[in-house]
């Protein structure tokens, strides 16, 4: 008599990893989430998209833990009820477990609850995928899906351009920055606006690819910033690269002043196409 309710956009991943270890994860935190909650009650799963992250959150209605309690939620062997005679067994690892098997994925998560019997909630977060090429591996029977850096690796199309890549995720981040040198560019990266801003002044990039949904300061208003610098910005070519792919995300992202969106996880031969036209590179024409 608990009622399951599920708030899923379709379009928030995807992400890279086990889908074994990951349905252990969700599957230990639904199983939590129905074992302390009563009849009648009910419990919520929401996964969206926030930044450059996948958050999937577990509420439910149930006994709720005290603020003690949730400073050691994550650690093994702990159960707000260690008592012999407790109404729910286990052994007090499936948290410790889940902790680390988010975090190998390059996720957090986190506990919540305004106290005994007020319910709990936990929120996982793991990082979008920013490539195409590896959102394929991961789905791969064979393991031999081709690498696309690779590839650009020989071809380098973005041989002495000097390319900024702004996007919050580190792995993401670092994942971009690779993909651009190994196709030839100098790259630089930043993982805020500020941080972005002040590389645009010293590095003077010849193409700017940014992500659009950051914390804080957001993809939308560094472009604004970008082109207040003055002239010499004004005219810099900028690739919106986003998992925000609906059309209306796409009309904002121009009016803001990029000149492409580009929706994760990008083909890495779609990315330096893009970068390549922008800068004037002749024979290259990025996807639309």
């Amino acid at each position: 008599e608990i009622r399951l309710i599920r708030t899923f956009d379709e379009h928030a991943g995807p992400i890279y990893g086990d889908p074994s270890r990951l349905q252990q994860v969700f599957w230990n935190l639904l199983s939590n989430a129905v074992k302390f909650t009563p009849k009648r009650g009910k419990v919520h799963i929401v996964l969206q998209r926030v930044n450059s992250h996948v958050e999937i959150r577990m509420e439910d209605t149930g006994s709720g833990m005290s603020e003690e309690f949730l400073t050691q939620i994550f650690e093994r062997f702990r159960q707000a009820d260690a008592t012999t005679t407790r109404e729910h067994g286990g052994l007090g690892l499936g948290l410790a477990i889940t902790k680390q098997l988010v975090e190998m994925h390059g996720g957090s998560i986190h506990a919540a609850s305004e106290g005994l019997g007020k319910g709990s909630t936990f929120t996982v977060m793991l990082p979008v995928t920013a490539s195409r090429d590896d959102a394929q591996a991961a789905v791969s029977d064979d393991g031999q899906t081709q690498n696309g850096i690779d590839e650009l690796a020989t071809t380098r199309p973005l041989a002495q351009l000097r390319v900024l890549v702004v996007e919050d995720d580190p792995d993401s981040r670092a994942l971009l920055k690779r993909l651009v040198s190994a196709a030839g560019a100098e790259a630089q990266d930043a993982g805020s606006v500020g941080e972005a801003l002040r590389l645009v002044e010293e590095f003077q990039p010849q193409v700017l690819v940014s992500d659009l949904g950051m914390p804080g300061r957001d993809g939308f208003e560094l472009i604004r910033e970008v082109r207040a610098l003055g002239h010499t910005f004004q005219t810099l070519p900028a690739v919106a690269l986003t998992a925000f792919a609906r059309a209306d995300d796409r009309r904002k992202s121009l009016l803001a002043g990029f000149q492409l969106h580009l929706s994760k996880p990008v083909d890495p031969r779609e990315l330096t196409a893009a970068i390549a036209s922008l800068a004037g590179r002749t024979g290259v024409a990025p996807s639309s």
